[in-house]
């Protein structure tokens, strides 16, 4: 079936990692479902702390609080692999990176900015804790893996390659969403490519994760086939019973047409991809949704300018109030037609994934 996932001394059983999704929609719930399997779950911590009730008197203690209650409900579901997911763009991201780390989370899956800082090392220990970044080009792939090995003589443990595909912030600017320059099936061998000399200095495998718009165990089959050791999935996670997002939020993914999913200018200056609603309509004819900025949590929104709190319009999302929110989805998020468990989706990728090889050794027959 699946080959394994290794990344350096932790061994992970089905190379499918489940995407970080926020806000609240990937906690303790989804990915403690994920890692019994046996796959990579993975926490959200991107607006985490709203979920709690004293967020708006002390947001930063909130965001760390409710981390560590996630991480370790998830701890107390599974004995599989846990990872977190930061956006480095977030203002309190090193607190929360430090907090995963000291918790003893499996991996950080770092994304939204590169993370230049050696996070390996912390509080004058190595941690056992897996850096894994995030990045949509070879361009950064590169720019990272020299910073590190340059500065601190050591290199990411993995790394994502997350396509146009994907759902929420996108790393591309909006006129290479369409390219075909800037496809997925493109950048990964280019980003394989950039990481093979370092593998070679450093006697180490670096594992390199697809991600964006793979939805089939057939399209894993492709991926690994072009040489990726493991995928990131998500949308097709929204989609599950353990997902943590409301009934509300699912059942958009469950109605949206493929022209329904479109891109949006996010306040944070960023493209992102999401289903069209009515909030999102009256945001693009122009309204402007009063908030009041608690503190700056991503470094790049100018809250003066913004039509709208993204931080809030999420977090309503996620609580079922779509009127004031909007769910965020991967390109594919049309094709979701039911609700199912996640053992069932491991079950069906894995039986996608078998047809996938069934049918790549029937085309080498042929050929041969």
């Amino acid at each position: 079936m699946f080959p394994k996932l290794r990344i350096d001394d932790l061994e992970i059983e089905i190379p499918i990692i489940q995407g970080g999704m926020g806000v609240g929609i990937s906690l303790s719930g989804l990915a403690s479902a994920v890692a019994n399997e046996g796959g990579v779950g993975v926490i959200s911590a991107a607006g985490i702390g709203m979920l709690e009730p004293d967020f708006e008197t002390n947001m930063r203690q909130a965001n760390k609080k409710a981390l560590i209650k996630e991480i370790e409900r998830a701890r107390e579901k599974t004995s599989g692999v846990i990872g977190v997911n930061i956006l480095m763009a977030l203002s309190d991201a090193d607190e929360l990176i430090n907090v995963s780390i000291n918790e003893g989370i499996d991996i950080l899956f770092l994304g939204a900015g590169l993370p230049l800082k050696n996070y390996k090392s912390i509080n004058g220990r190595n941690s056992k804790t897996k850096i894994v970044p995030i990045v949509s080009s070879s361009r950064a792939a590169k720019t990272l893996f020299n910073y590190w090995a340059l500065n601190y003589k050591q290199i990411p443990d993995a790394v994502v390659v997350e396509g146009p595909l994907a759902g929420g912030h996108l790393g591309f600017k909006k006129d290479q969403l369409g390219n075909p320059d800037y496809t997925l099936e493109k950048i990964l061998p280019k980003v394989i490519s950039i990481i093979e000399p370092f593998r070679e200095k450093f006697k180490k495998d670096i594992p390199v994760i697809a991600a964006g718009g793979i939805y089939t165990g057939k399209d894993i089959h492709k991926f690994l086939k072009l040489g990726a050791q493991a995928v990131q999935m998500a949308t097709r996670f929204v989609a599950t019973y353990e997902c943590d997002a409301s009934e509300e939020f699912k059942e958009m993914y469950l109605k949206c047409s493929k022209e329904d999913i479109v891109i949006i200018d996010s306040p944070v200056g960023l493209p992102g991809r999401a289903i069209k609603n009515e909030f999102l309509d009256e945001v693009s004819e122009g309204s402007k949704k009063p908030f009041k900025c608690l503190w700056k949590c991503l470094r790049t929104c100018d809250f003066r300018k913004a039509p709208y709190c993204i931080a809030l319009a999420l977090t309503n999302a996620k609580r079922g109030n779509l009127k004031e929110g909007f769910a965020f989805a991967g390109a594919n998020a049309y094709r979701v037609d039911k609700i199912i468990s996640v053992k069932e989706l491991f079950d069906s990728l894995k039986s996608e994934y078998s047809l996938g090889t069934e049918e790549s050794l029937q085309s080498s027959r042929i050929v041969n």
